[in-house]
C-alpha cells in the first residue's frame, strides 16, 4: 500500500521550561512547511534552546557477499512512504545560551499511523527515558497492559509496541553550549 503525502501532524516536540513553554509540529514526512527548527525563549534569554527535527527512511540493501546492509535516507520534500516502511527520527537541542538549561523535558508524540520500534529510543545525555500508551497523560519505563487470558484469568504484560503514543526524555541538565540527540524509530502501519 502506498500511502503519498502522508502528514504527520502528530510529529511534535513539546519542551517545557520553568519560564517558557513550545509546542512545535513538525509534519516531517510531507514537508518541512516553513522551518524544521524551533527555538525555544524565555524573557531572560534569548535563543535559549534550539530543536530540530529530522526524519530518514531505512533503506535495506545487500554487499557484495549477500549481506544485509542498512542506510538512511533523509525525508524532504514530497516523500512517499509505504506500509512496512521504518522511519528514524532524530532530535536535536542545542543549548545557545551561557546558562546551562535545567530539568528540560522533551515529549515526542509517536505519529498517526506509525508504530513505535521497541527500544529504539536512544539518547547522548544521561537522559530518563519513559513512555506512555494513554495519550502522553502517564509515563512509565515500561508500560504494562492488563490482558486476559483464555481460562479468565487477567495477568499484567508488557505493552505491545502497537499501543504506545508518547516518548519522553527527562534531561537534569543540559550544558552551556552543547546539542543533546536522541533518536527514535517508528514503522508504518
Amino acid at each position: 500500500m502506498k500511502i503519498q503525502h502522508l502528514l504527520i501532524a502528530g510529529i511534535g516536540t513539546s519542551l517545557l521550561l520553568a519560564t517558557a513553554s513550545l509546542t512545535t509540529h513538525v509534519p516531517g514526512v510531507v514537508s518541512w512547511l516553513q522551518s524544521n527548527s524551533a527555538v525555544a525563549q524565555s524573557p531572560q534569554q534569548q535563543k535559549a534552546l534550539q530543536l530540530l527535527l529530522e526524519a530518514e527512511k531505512q533503506v535495506l540493501t545487500k554487499d557484495e557477499q549477500g549481506k544485509q546492509k542498512v542506510t538512511w535516507q533523509p525525508l524532504k520534500g514530497q516523500a512517499v512512504v509505504q506500509s512496512g516502511d521504518v522511519l528514524r527520527y532524530t532530535l536535536k537541542a542545542e543549548n545557545t545560551s551561557d546558562r546551562p538549561v535545567k530539568n528540560l523535558i522533551l515529549n515526542q508524540p509517536i505519529p498517526k499511523g506509525m508504530v513505535y520500534v521497541l527500544k529504539s529510543t536512544t539518547v547522548t545525555n544521561n537522559a530518563k527515558i519513559s513512555y506512555s500508551i494513554d495519550g502522553g497523560r502517564s509515563f512509565v519505563e515500561n508500560p504494562t497492559v492488563k490482558v486476559t487470558l483464555p481460562n479468565g484469568k487477567v495477568e499484567i504484560q508488557p505493552a505491545p509496541a502497537s499501543v504506545y503514543t508518547n516518548i519522553r526524555l527527562q534531561l537534569p541538565l543540559v550544558a552551556v553550549k552543547t546539542t543533546v540527540k536522541a533518536t527514535y524509530q517508528t514503522q508504518v502501519r
